[in-house]
């Protein structure tokens, strides 16, 4: 029975409620080639043209491990603090689906690559340790294309179409223990984690880790609990594509569990979809408990047994944490600490750092970043990586505004122009004539004519009133229609009126 009522407030949900928590993130990893074949795992090629015998699931064919992949997996593990196994070995997840052509998907059940490590995250200034059950390697299940509904899923669908090219890329799923912190702070921590975990893939190199094409996802478990009773049942809201999704899917899904108990109702373990649209998760299925998948140790994969000495070499290419790295940049960029978390949520660092590294300023690069350029993703739903400017473009609207060439308003209509299509900061500036006014015979020009036009504001510059002069400046932008060079326009007018 899951009878409810309307949903209560998240603060009224805590109130009566503690939740638990645990995330289950899958991670795709940017090899050349599949987990088991030889498949190229290049995005966007046409459908079905990058299979083989082994990742169709054809008889007789034999997988192979990839090797890049087990030291990705490695890397991973040692990055999230946790013990690597002397031995482990493949499984067979058994279940029937129409994108897993194999009828079992080759994962790792009670032997991980990588278990028993942590996460430490911080939350409006308080750590939290999120601890690590397992890391473990598997491979991605094809793509299922519902087509003739309204939602894009199989319900109401007339058909629906098979692409087995991301069948077989390489996963690392890493898995959570149970995540008990404040109940206020909880759907901010599982941000947090994934906000971070995201982070340490990127810097691993392993991934580009962007959720919004798939390449990273992630499955928020959450459940409900009166204070020290045991753990409720749990929901596992799946692929969960965002870093602002998985804040509010957790919150959503503690404020419906508790409207569900609270009305009398029972919490059936289930996976639920998340719409962002609504902001609201709904039913999937009834979730499988291990022994349903009726597991059992893959015969065609040698166990991997990794050469201590081999993890050892690996260890030592690991790169600095996330969270050092965070503070050594914001020390060198002179960032507060609403500043650089601004700057994380916005998923911006490495886009910051990379135009700071062109020769921008960490003032500056942020500024476009969080501002027009994220204006206009938020507005098409996409990530700043493709709003449509680059890492160069930001460069080069910031080196035009430091030469001269352009002021704060000009650039705005640069940037604006560089995501509208309409070329490079260049052919913008040169296509809609932004060209900053600032020699002496134009501006002079423009100068003299509000000076004359404003005889009684000249007056009281020349009394001393240095603060008339903006009213004079005001007049010259809009002469010029906001191309004049402030600083310099402010220059002539006391030469002339001093």
């Amino acid at each position: 029975m899951t009878v409810t009522t309307a949903l209560p407030s998240f603060d009224e949900a805590i109130a009566t409620y503690e939740p638990v928590m645990g995330m289950e993130v899958h991670v795709e990893l940017g090899t050349a080639t599949k987990m088991f074949c030889g498949c190229s795992t290049a995005f966007g090629a046409e459908p079905n043209s990058q299979t083989c015998p082994t990742c169709l699931g054809l008889p007789g064919s034999l997988p192979v491990v990839n090797k890049i992949a087990v030291e990705s997996a490695i890397r991973i593990g040692l990055a999230l603090n946790c013990s690597i196994a002397e031995w482990c070995r493949f499984a067979r997840k058994n279940y029937f689906y129409p994108d897993m052509p194999k009828n079992f998907q080759t994962s790792q059940y009670d032997e991980p690559i990588a278990f028993d490590g942590y996460m430490d995250v911080t939350v409006d200034g308080v750590e939290y340790r999120i601890g690590i059950e397992r890391a473990h390697m598997e491979e991605d299940t094809g793509k299922s294309l519902h087509v003739g509904g309204a939602t894009g899923r199989i319900h109401g669908a007339s058909h629906s179409l098979l692409d087995y090219n991301r069948s077989g890329i390489p996963l690392i799923e890493i898995v959570t223990k149970p995540i008990e912190v404040p109940a206020e702070v909880a759907p901010a921590v599982a941000r947090a984690y994934v906000t971070e975990l995201r982070e340490l893939i990127r810097a691993l190199g392993v991934s580009e880790a962007r959720m919004e094409l798939g390449q990273m996802r992630c499955d928020a478990n959450v459940s409900l609990r009166l204070p020290d009773a045991p753990f409720g049942t749990r929901t596992e809201t799946k692929n969960v594509n965002s870093l602002r999704s998985v804040e509010r899917a957790v919150t959503y899904e503690i404020r419906r569990q508790a409207a569900v108990i609270s009305s009398g109702g029972t919490i059936v373990q289930e996976t639920r979809h998340w719409h962002e649209d609504t902001g609201e998760t709904t039913s999937g299925r009834v979730k499988e408990e291990a022994e349903d998948y009726r597991y059992f140790p893959e015969p065609d994969l040698v166990p991997i047994a990794p050469a201590r000495e081999w993890v050892d070499e690996l260890r030592a290419t690991l790169p600095e944490p996330p969270a050092v790295r965070r503070a050594r940049l914001q020390e060198a960029w002179g960032f507060t600490d609403l500043e650089m978390r601004d700057v994380v949520n916005a998923g911006a660092l490495s886009l910051v750092f990379d135009t700071v590294a062109e020769g921008a300023s960490a003032g500056g690069a942020k500024k476009w970043w969080l501002g027009e350029v994220a204006r206009v993703a938020n507005e098409r739903g996409v990530s700043l990586e493709d709003a449509g400017i680059s890492v160069a473009d930001v460069t080069r609207v910031e080196a035009l505004i430091a030469e001269g060439s352009l002021n704060d308003k000009l650039a705005r209509q640069v940037v604006e122009g560089v995501l509208a299509g309409e070329g490079t900061p260049d052919e913008v500036v040169a296509a809609r004539g932004l060209v900053l006014v600032n020699d002496d015979a134009a501006l002079g020009a423009a100068v003299d004519d509000a000076i004359a036009a404003q005889p009684d504001v000249a007056e009281k510059i020349r009394g001393g009133n240095l603060g008339a002069v903006g009213a004079l400046i005001g007049a010259i932008m809009k002469a010029t229609k906001g191309q004049a060079d402030a600083k310099r326009a402010r220059a002539l007018i006391l030469e002339r009126l001093q």
